[in-house]
């Protein structure tokens, strides 16, 4: 018996199993310093166990901040496919820079994955499959959720101008306020303003001063939501303006529970994370594809009659 030739292919037999031939994949996100990232990768370190079990790697890779936001993110698709990543899971926010980036990483025999944003734009470059909320959608269902609770004036904050995903959220904040009867008031500040709890709040308080009409606020993240309690309440019009976000945390839910916030839109982000990261793998690694395209993680309104079950839910880290 030639043991030389059997352990040689035992070997090899052994590495194509877990996967030698690499199926390495990148997971592009927002901004190291936006606490909405941390429930994305639960998501996609729980899909990484899965992944290294059968020989592949994750590479997740975020932007220092959305100052620079578009040039950063053609920078991290470009360095994912300079360090040989088989597959590329991304959302798009800004197509007019990541969109020909994408096209170009697809033609280099890049595999893409859509998620958390850019459903629109993924058939341009061959996207597997998009998965998130459909934004309009959730917007939609926001704005007419506050108007059937008795909003009149709608005020929707977008913390990044020209980010297509909280453009469209907007959009549809005020398709489903006007079908409700109630009018929307989109106000939009510096970017740079993002994550600023305090730049942020002023900015709220000064369009609330400034127009006595809005009686609610939706916004876009759950921090600016924190933002945005904390300048009704100086105003101390807590009795006269509602407040509504997108996503959640733990101050989101208490405020919930306690009668000072009226709701949340959910779009589960730990799944967003988990499937775009196993699902694109998975078709790597195994050739497999979810024949449903999108797959919708949301939107789902969270207000006073189900909060208990989404607390638990933070508290695990994965809501």
């Amino acid at each position: 018996m030639n043991f030389t030739k059997t352990i040689a292919a035992t070997a090899t037999a052994a590495l194509m199993s877990t996967g030698a031939v690499a199926q390495d994949i990148a997971v592009i996100g927002g901004s190291a310093q936006d606490g909405f990232w941390n429930l994305i990768k639960k998501g996609v370190d729980d899909a990484t166990l899965v992944v290294e079990a059968n020989g592949g790697s994750v590479n997740y890779l975020l932007t220092q901040n959305y100052d620079n936001f578009g040039p950063d993110l053609v920078q991290l698709i470009e360095q994912a496919v300079a360090q040989g990543a088989d597959g590329i899971a991304i959302p798009n926010w800004l197509p007019e820079s990541e969109t020909p980036a994408l096209i170009a990483a697809n033609e280099a025999g890049v595999v893409i994955t859509s998620y958390n944003a850019g459903q629109g734009e993924m058939d341009k470059y061959g996207a597997l499959n998009y998965f998130g909320s459909d934004e309009y959608l959730a917007g939609v269902a926001g704005g007419k959720y506050l108007a059937e609770q008795g909003a009149a004036k709608i005020m929707c904050h977008i913390q990044i101008p020209g980010a297509i995903n909280l453009e469209t959220r907007c959009k549809g904040v005020e398709d489903g306020a006007k079908e409700a009867g109630a009018e929307t008031y989109i106000v939009r500040v510096p970017a740079n303003l993002d994550g600023d709890m305090v730049g942020t709040s002023e900015a709220i308080k000064a369009e609330l001063i400034a127009d006595e009409s809005i009686d609610a606020v939706i916004n876009l993240a759950a921090w600016a939501a924190d933002a945005s309690a904390s300048a009704i309440e100086q105003l101390g019009k807590g009795d006269s303006v509602m407040l509504g976000t997108f996503d959640m945390s733990a101050s989101v839910l208490d405020r919930i529970s306690n009668g000072t916030q009226t709701m949340a839109i959910d779009q589960q982000p730990y799944l967003q994370g988990f499937l775009a990261t196993s699902m694109l793998f998975a078709n790597l690694k195994f050739g497999t594809e979810i024949v449903t395209q999108p797959v919708l993680t949301g939107p789902a309104i969270v207000d006073a009659s189900n909060v208990e079950s989404a607390i638990e839910g933070v508290k695990l880290g994965a809501r």
